[in-house]
């Protein structure tokens, strides 16, 4: 069996068909929207609507932790644009997800990040492309267990809930042999992001639940370029399965 993994997908379904080539299914963790990239400043919906000097400035804001200077900026260049902003944003998004579940192979099993709007997802679900949070499936012969969604952060991202609520999702999932989360376990090594220079939070409940249950696999992305991708914790491997936005590429999950 052979199941290929993304995550942090952000705006490329480009890249979806050929990261799909070989699979006997595919499994996507979520963050499907592209508002701001940090490397070409030009692209997503932030990039598109305000130009990259804009956008580089917010970035420099959040990367030095400024956050209430950032949205101080942000809220500048929208009082610039005709319309209201939300279905300006909404619009933008429907025109990514379009694209994006269109590209999704079948079978698919999916779950949201926290920069996703989890109540658009039912307008672009198909036959084969399954949404799971809080649920498991069975694929290949072995239990998947599906959390999406990250937790609070002074970023504010669309789909951020409180810690009791995440840890429910996760309670309610169980022991399975392949954890696939949005977000990391709370592990220093795994949270913190190189380039972005801070700790991204990870989830004390995944981590509980890890030592637990020692399932097979506990699979993630969220941090887009982490300290260590991999490491294991008792007979469990965690694995960052990578940035798909930039590197293209699954993770290739054989049995």
């Amino acid at each position: 069996m052979r199941v290929h993994v993304v995550s942090d997908v952000h705006g490329r379904s480009d890249a979806l068909p050929g990261a799909a080539a070989g699979a006997d299914a595919f499994v996507c963790l979520g963050d499907l929207i592209l508002f701001i990239d940090y490397f070409d400043h030009g692209r997503g919906i932030m990039g598109e609507l305000f130009g990259a000097e804009a956008v580089g400035r917010m970035i420099e804001l959040r990367t030095e932790q400024r956050f209430d200077e950032a949205r101080e900026w942000s809220r500048k260049l929208w009082a610039g644009v005709d319309g209201d902003r939300a279905d300006v944003v909404e619009a933008a998004i429907r025109r990514q997800y379009a694209a994006m579940f269109s590209a999704f192979p079948t079978p698919t099993y999916l779950t949201y990040g926290n920069v996703d709007l989890p109540h658009l997802y039912p307008d672009f679900l198909r036959d084969g492309i399954t949404l799971l949070d809080g649920q498991t499936t069975e694929i290949g012969g072995l239990t998947f267990g599906f959390v999406g969604g990250g937790l609070r952060t002074p970023m504010n991202t669309p789909y951020e809930i409180d810690d009791e609520t995440y840890a429910a999702k996760v309670a309610a999932v169980g022991a399975v042999d392949v954890l696939c989360c949005h977000i990391p376990p709370h592990v220093p090594e795994l949270v913190y992001d190189t380039e972005a220079r801070r700790f991204e939070r990870g989830s004390v409940a995944v981590l509980e639940a890890i030592h637990a249950t020692q399932p097979r696999y506990a699979l993630f992305g969220h941090v887009h370029q982490p300290l260590v991708a991999e490491l294991e914790i008792g007979a469990t491997r965690c694995v960052n399965v990578g940035h798909f936005n930039a590197r293209g590429a699954p993770y290739v999950l054989e049995w």
